[in-house]
């Protein structure tokens, strides 16, 4: 009998791997009727699976001694899973390699269980050392090439490995609550807990609440959300709020959740016909670089995007009063879509290091720019941005 839980990660890596679901939507549907201790170990071995998919199938290649690309599908997760589990966990080893080979038959690939179980038993003598051998860089911590040398570029290569050393790691439990709930940080309202009853409140890394706090909106104001789904950072602003999310699912999910001073519009801001708000907050669509401990399928479909941030900036910019503020705020680390972009734009930039040194950029100061390995929190990089007075 193959353990729940393994039974579960298996299927998530499946639906990651051969049919491009999001690993958090595959992972709800497949721990569903497990215990809670099943379900969070599910969720470690799915999650870690995907995350080291790109270590995983090294050690497959060399000790398998068959491209993993040529592998049927099932067996290829099945041997992803049972790699990350003898490679990354301390579950005994019969148990990780019988359960693996059962996933196989399980699969209906009887003539593929012979293979399966040699590979196997390759993988849990010599994949430790395999792993531990690697040079320091994407191969060993699993992250495609274009990030590692993004980071480097942007961070040096000590400063690149350790963010992604802290990314393959759980990240932080962070939310926000009108009272003490666990452990205070820096961050008004922004508290470090153990764990979260959905019920009452939701996961909120502090660094996404820094950016709705520099928006600085008050009462009596005209604020615009110009990319305002799932609405965390919408129901910290004040004042007078319009929430505009393009996606209709979603934007219907904010609307039955939004506060009385919220008025969610389904569209693209591109095409909002409206104006004259008094400040703007741009939390545009990125390649994630910051989140990518949080999402473990992220790394491996991540984009830049650094024109379609120009694009909903401009948006806001003309709607926007002469003399108003726009916030910038990305989820990623990569100067392509950070500073970049601002310069591009070509705005005034209000200064927000000196109001919060601990997070000011390195290079840049008049910027934030939070860490996930320094900061124990999500990467985010921030600007504010003032319209030209007429």
């Amino acid at each position: 009998m193959i353990a729940p839980a393994r039974r579960a990660a298996y299927a998530v890596v499946v639906r990651v791997f051969e049919e491009d679901a999001y690993a958090d939507r595959a992972l709800g549907s497949a721990v569903e009727g497990l215990d809670a201790r099943d379900r969070a170990l599910a969720q470690r071995l799915a999650y870690g699976t995907v995350q080291m998919r790109r270590t995983l199938d090294l050690g497959i290649d060399r000790l398998g001694k068959r491209p993993v690309r040529k592998l049927d599908p099932p067996v290829r997760a099945a041997l992803r899973l049972g790699a990350y589990q003898l490679g990354f966990t301390e579950l005994p080893e019969h148990a990780v390699v019988d359960d693996t080979v059962e996933l196989v038959r399980a699969a209906r690939l009887e003539r593929a269980v012979p293979f399966a179980n040699a590979v196997m038993r390759r993988l849990a003598q010599g994949f430790r050392g395999l792993v531990a051998s690697l040079p320091e860089g994407p191969e060993k911590h699993s992250y495609p090439d274009w990030v590692w040398e993004t980071w480097v570029r942007d961070f040096g290569r000590d400063d690149a490995l350790s963010l992604m050393r802290a990314q393959n790691e759980p990240p932080a439990l962070e939310v926000h609550a009108g009272e003490p709930v666990g452990e205070p940080t820096d961050i008004p309202d922004a508290y470090r807990v153990e764990s979260v009853d959905i019920a009452r409140m939701r996961p909120m890394s502090r660094a996404s609440q820094l950016a709705a706090l520099v928006v600085g909106s008050q009462p009596g104001e005209r604020v615009l959300d110009a990319c305002a789904a799932p609405g965390g950072k919408t129901a910290l602003l004040r004042g007078d709020v319009t929430a505009v999310e393009v996606h209709p699912g979603r934007a219907a999910a904010l609307a039955e959740e939004a506060g009385a001073n919220v008025r969610v519009v389904n569209a693209d801001v591109r095409e909002l016909d409206e104006a004259g708000f008094d400040r703007a907050l741009v939390d545009a669509p990125c390649s994630g670089l910051g989140v990518l401990a949080r999402r473990p399928d992220l790394r491996w479909r991540a984009q830049p995007l650094p024109e379609l941030q120009l694009e909903l900036l401009r948006a806001a910019v003309t709607r926007t009063k002469p003399g108003g503020t726009i916030v910038y705020s990305v989820c990623t680390l990569n100067s392509d879509e950070n500073e970049a972009v601002v310069d591009e734009l070509g705005l005034e930039v209000e200064p927000l290091g000196a109001e919060w040194p601990q997070y000011a950029h390195p290079s840049r100061p008049e910027f934030l720019l939070t860490r996930p390995d320094r900061d124990r929190t999500s990467g985010f990089f921030l600007a504010r941005l003032r319209t030209i007075s007429a």
